[in-house]
């Protein structure tokens, strides 16, 4: 059984004393594919380092969190470029909107969504997008963008069903995590409506911990209790679920 972690930051400090404990452990549950997004280019290295530690298992994205777009954030697009150009990558990601934390930032926030979106066409490449307390603003963004050469990932997926089936419109895959573990989640609630086909798996650790981990650290072998979760929302085994979830992931990345 192979399952696909699509959005994973190994880099991240929460990892520091056990990665690669961590990463033996993702392998052991059949975790075996792990997607690793970028936040800003204080990162780069360390996922170049990761990369070159786990050749067959970790494959990168190259792009601009929202919530790093900043005073320098032109600088930081410019990396972000100068990376894409130089070598080869999954998808541009994280890249989308996030009014959690700062709203006074909106109008840049767009602006480099749409502009990494564009470097993503360039490139012929997925997007994996970051959406916070900010449906419109992205679906806005997507809208302008629109066409068959825009498709990607909406990671950590928490809206409702009529936002889930818009997300697909634009060619999304939604990328389903632990909050679909959670009571208070609501996406378990409307997830068998939508096709298995339009579904990947992720962690996003070391953030948003499915249940029984729920407030610990995450980490990628519990991909596998996500898909337990969404073997029983189907009505489907594990295997079919890690099968169809990775095939979706191919579709997506590329590899």
């Amino acid at each position: 059984m192979i399952l696909t972690d699509t959005h994973t930051h190994l880099y991240s400090e929460e990892f520091a004393e056990d990665r690669d404990a961590m990463m033996h452990r993702a392998f052991d549950a059949g975790v075996t594919r792990l997607f690793v997004p970028s936040i800003d280019s204080s990162y780069t290295q360390q996922m170049y380092d990761i990369e070159n530690q786990y050749p067959e298992n970790v494959f990168l994205m190259m792009g601009l969190h929202p919530t790093y777009v900043k005073e320098n954030y032109l600088e930081e697009l410019a990396h972000v470029e100068r990376e894409l150009a130089s070598r080869k990558f999954v998808a541009v990601g994280e890249i989308g909107v996030d009014l959690y934390w700062d709203k006074t930032r909106l109008a840049e926030q767009q602006h480099a969504f749409k502009y990494q979106i564009q470097l993503a066409k360039k490139y012929g490449l997925a997007i994996n997008i970051h959406c916070r307390d900010a449906f419109d603003e992205v679906f806005e963004v997507l809208e302008s963008e629109k066409g068959e050469n825009l498709y990607g990932i909406f990671h950590c997926f928490t809206g409702d069903f009529e936002q889930a089936q818009k997300a697909i419109s634009y060619n999304m895959k939604l990328g389903i995590g632990g909050v679909a573990t959670f009571k208070n989640g609501k996406i378990d609630q409307f997830l068998a409506d939508i096709d298995l086909k339009h579904i990947v798996l992720e962690t996003d650790s070391p953030y948003l911990s499915p249940v029984p981990h729920r407030g610990k650290r995450n980490e990628s072998s519990y991909t596998l209790l996500v898909a337990e979760k969404l073997a029983a929302i189907y009505g489907k085994s594990v295997v079919e679920i890690a099968e169809i979830t990775t095939q979706n992931s191919k579709e997506i990345y590329g590899i």
